[in-house]
């Protein structure tokens, strides 16, 4: 028998949106994960500044976004707090060996946008992650896995109209509504 396909899918999702949800269920659909991990990131240390909103209620976040999924897939997925629970910067390596310590009998499967990964060389202990872990990039900005990614930026959600809200899943929208994130009512 062969090992359990486990996804790790990290993420700063301040928020998370639709487009982070279509890369779960493609990974899903296409048969390449049997289990998919969320990570939202406690302090991101490539990002430029820190998120806007808590690491707590990224987390949330996440937990009401795989919430909505369908059943079939939602069973399927958990979102971990080991970043957010974890002092200082937030590097991959670190969260990676955890994973292969708790789940020795796993395959792991790093799942970043292309945007992400060509920057993956300025990581902290890069060659070592990549040693321990197969990557796979989705194609966002360049080469990669086609997936027909959904063109949505977090970054648009926090810094728009209203109107942008419709990009995140609608409990998400709610919970951003409901406490007040990212300057909305």
């Amino acid at each position: 028998m062969s090992a359990i396909r486990v996804g790790l899918y990290g993420g700063t999702f301040d928020p998370i949106h639709k487009g982070h949800m279509h890369v779960v269920t493609e990974l899903f659909a296409r048969d390449i994960i049997d289990e998919l991990v969320l990570i939202p990131a406690g302090q991101p240390w490539m990002r430029d500044d820190a998120p806007i909103a808590s690491a707590q209620d990224r987390l949330e976040m996440a937990r009401i976004a795989v919430a909505q999924l369908p059943k079939v897939l939602s069973s399927r997925v958990t979102v971990s707090d080991v970043e957010i629970n974890r002092s200082g910067p937030s590097y991959s390596i670190d969260t990676v060996k955890k994973f292969i310590a708790d789940r020795p009998d796993a395959h792991f499967i790093l799942i970043l946008g292309s945007d992400a990964y060509v920057g993956i060389d300025k990581w902290h202990e890069s060659a070592q992650l990549q040693s321990l872990v197969e990557i796979l990039v989705i194609a966002r900005d360049g080469q990669g896995l086609d997936i027909n990614a959904l063109p949505i930026s977090a970054t648009t959600i926090r810094t728009l109209t209203q109107s942008h809200l419709e990009d995140s899943p609608s409990n998400v929208a709610t919970y951003i509504k409901e406490k007040n994130l990212y300057g909305r009512k």
